[in-house]
């Protein structure tokens, strides 16, 4: 039955039927993209204390993660801090450390556990931590893509290229299939090698999970056209695509976005330089393709961190990232006379970051000083293997 027909009969198509159609977006997959309007307020002063008692009671047991975007209530209770990638290989780096408590989101911890060792044992406060982004890829919805491309006659030549903000099925799958992992930082080094393990006028990446990502590296930092890229939709039939342009492609895109940066646009980037002369735009490369081109700079949340550190006394900067790191870095160079603001109008930080809060943090300090683990994140060993497999790729990229 046709739509025009249901709409004749008076019945509505149900959320089923337009997901099927294409119409729709599987809900599951947009978890936690809300952007309240502002950070949540500080949590009961007291916990601090707890925490402090609890994780002096650990001792060299414990080893405390903390991702930029995570609030500061936390963050002051973290051992080292950084990017996703980076913490997990600090946690690897820590083979002492009983227990890695990650205070970040779900595939992080994921990581951890992937590059930790057997005895090691990963702690998330709060499973529903988790990461928009990475629910907008599932290993069925991949394996179904891989159906598609093989249908079209392409899947010898495609090779998979993942960002580290993926689950450790996407990972593993990667693994697999030949391909590697890759960050905002060395997006260009694993596309070049991806690029390189087969021959250069036939071989195709596919990008999993975030489209913008992939694109701005293909286009911006490889020379490749807007036309060289296509984008694959898992809630459409075949993706959305002919066979005919999947095997024109040279990018495939996974449709996936960061629901904090997929929020800049570039009516953003011309009202700050509107409000703030002379003001320097600053993005993550997780932002939309005109956003980056509008952009004066563009990279990874440690390049945000390092040009700021670098910046003249008294230059502006509209920042294009998550909030909580923003307000951090805006605070911490005040000092300097550095004008730090948030790129949009809109504030908007990761609500799924920030259920790592102080609570959760002292419950589960406190839990493992008493000999209880909780929350423990533990990739199974076979998707750890294949996924370890992806990750020493990248480890290796020159």
């Amino acid at each position: 039955m046709t739509t025009a027909q249901t709409q004749e009969l008076d019945v509505q198509p149900s959320p089923l039927a337009l997901l099927l159609l294409g119409r729709e977006a599987d809900p599951r997959s947009e978890r936690g993209v809300e952007c309240p309007g502002d950070l949540p307020s500080p949590s009961d002063p007291d916990l601090v204390e707890r925490a402090r008692a609890a994780k002096e009671k650990l001792g060299d047991k414990v080893f405390v993660l903390g991702h930029h975007y995570q609030r500061d209530e936390v963050i002051q209770f973290a051992d080292v801090t950084g990017d996703s990638f980076k913490l997990a290989r600090d946690a690897a780096a820590r083979p002492q450390a009983e227990y890695i408590v990650f205070c970040g989101v779900h595939f992080m911890a994921e990581s951890a556990d992937i590059l930790t060792g057997d005895d090691q044992k990963v702690v998330l406060p709060d499973l529903a931590a988790g990461c928009s982004m990475a629910d907008m890829a599932t290993a069925e919805q991949v394996a179904e893509c891989w159906d598609v491309l093989t249908e079209a006659g392409i899947a010898d030549q495609v090779v998979p290229a993942s960002y580290m903000n993926s689950s450790a099925d996407i990972k593993a799958f990667t693994g697999k299939h030949g391909g590697t992992i890759c960050t905002s930082s060395n997006a260009k080094r694993a596309l070049d090698w991806a690029f390189a393990q087969g021959e250069p006028s036939t071989t195709k990446v596919l990008f999993l999970p975030d489209q913008h990502l992939g694109r701005n590296t293909a286009v911006r930092d490889m020379g490749m056209s807007l036309e060289d890229c296509v984008v694959y939709n898992p809630h459409k039939p075949n993706g959305g695509l002919t066979a005919d342009e999947l095997r024109a492609a040279k990018m495939i895109l996974w449709r996936g976005h960061c629901s904090v940066h997929g929020r800049f646009s570039l009516d953003s980037v011309n009202d700050v330089r509107e409000r703030i002369p002379g003001v320097n735009v600053l993005v993550h490369p997780e932002c939309r393709h005109e956003v980056v081109a509008a952009a004066d700079h563009v990279g990874s949340t440690e390049y945000i961190i390092k040009t700021l550190e670098a910046a003249p006394a008294g230059s502006k900067w509209a920042i294009g990232t998550e909030l909580n790191l923003v307000r951090r870095l805006a605070n911490r160079f005040a000092s300097e006379g550095k004008e730090i603001v948030f790129l949009d109008k809109t504030v908007c930080f990761c609500s799924t970051m920030n259920r790592i809060d102080l609570p959760h943090l002292v419950w589960a300090l406190e839990s493992l000083a008493e000999g209880n683990l909780v929350n423990r994140i533990e990739v199974d060993r076979e998707t750890e293997a294949f996924a370890k497999l992806a990750l020493e790729r990248m480890l290796a990229l020159p």
